[in-house]
């Protein structure tokens, strides 16, 4: 085999070994380069029906569990409303800081056990979720019962 094949022959092999990188930005990865592997941080909530931006959620850690809360909404008039259809102890609470993602507990890659509030009808569900694209993805499922029975939602991960 000639030098000039063996070396094509080499960077394909290199090539073939090393995986890409897909989907990859300093955006969404961890100061060392790695995926981020935890959802703590600050989401963009979208609406379900028109796919606005419709407000950021801080989830953090509390007790070893995970707790998310409204910290900025994007409709407008929310700083001044509260949450008047809920039924719990949030009743009349105020949108923001209210506090819609309770006791969520790691299970592998997934997080589970909690629940997540709709602000707007008061309604509280069962809740699952899980990292997707390096962990600039949180794909969130509320339910009642069985997760079959229930919506999705995908947030994206504010910097």
């Amino acid at each position: 085999m000639n030098t000039r094949l063996r070396a094509a022959f080499l960077s394909l092999v290199f090539l073939a070994v090393i995986p890409p990188r897909a989907g990859y930005s300093e955006e969404s990865a961890s100061p060392h380069g790695a995926p981020i592997t935890t959802p703590i941080g600050v989401w963009k909530t979208f609406d379900d029906k028109t796919g606005n931006a419709r407000a950021l959620v801080r989830i953090y850690e509390q007790d070893g569990k995970l707790f998310g809360r409204i910290e900025q909404s994007f409709t407008p008039g929310a700083e001044h409303r509260a949450c008047a259809e809920c039924t719990d102890e949030r009743k009349n609470q105020p949108i923001i800081g209210l506090v819609i993602i309770r006791n969520m507990k790691q299970s592998g890659s997934e997080y589970n056990d909690g629940d997540i509030l709709d602000p707007e009808s008061g309604s509280v569900y069962r809740c699952k979720m899980h990292l997707e694209q390096d962990g600039t993805r949180l794909i969130l499922r509320g339910y009642i019962g069985f997760s079959l029975l229930g919506r999705s939602q995908i947030w994206q991960r504010q910097s």
